[in-house]
């Protein structure tokens, strides 16, 4: 068999495989990927925070755990809640134990004078929290605010 008859032979059966393989690819790959969102907390108010820790607990509730990426974006007066001792410090850090992520505006912090050893152990720190935002967005995780 001639060579280019070959290769165009060996390309069709490539094609053939991984035309029947994409339903089955597809549909693994649909499986493992976890629903993303990205939450605001802008607010000072313990009854915002905790509707935002309400709506990330029941999102892993209904959905699970592992089933999802989610992240709290904290910033402007809301960062006083991840203060160390603050009025929702256990609530945070049962989140962060529960696998969600929680970032700290630097920015935020720098206006405010606060510095990391104020602030809860575990979280994270992004130098902007809007910024962080439009990030995540552009990745396409769901974008909620409480």
């Amino acid at each position: 068999m001639p060579s280019m008859m070959r290769r165009n032979l060996l390309a069709a059966m490539t094609l053939a495989t991984l035309a029947a393989a994409a339903p089955v690819l597809a549909q693994t790959a649909s499986r493992s990927a976890k629903i993303q969102a990205v939450l605001q907390v802008s607010d000072s108010d313990p009854q915002k925070w905790g509707l935002a820790l309400n709506n990330v607990r029941n999102v892993q509730m209904d959905l699970g755990e592992d089933a999802v990426q989610l992240e709290i974006v904290v910033y402007g007066p809301g960062i006083g809640m991840l203060k160390a001792g603050s009025p929702m410090a256990e609530r945070v850090s049962a989140a962060l134990r529960s696998g969600v992520k929680v970032v700290a505006c630097e920015n935020t912090m720098k206006a405010m004078k606060l510095v990391y050893a104020d602030m809860l152990p575990d979280i994270g720190y992004v130098p902007a929290g809007v910024v962080e935002l439009i990030n995540r967005q552009r990745e396409g995780y769901a974008y909620i605010r409480p």
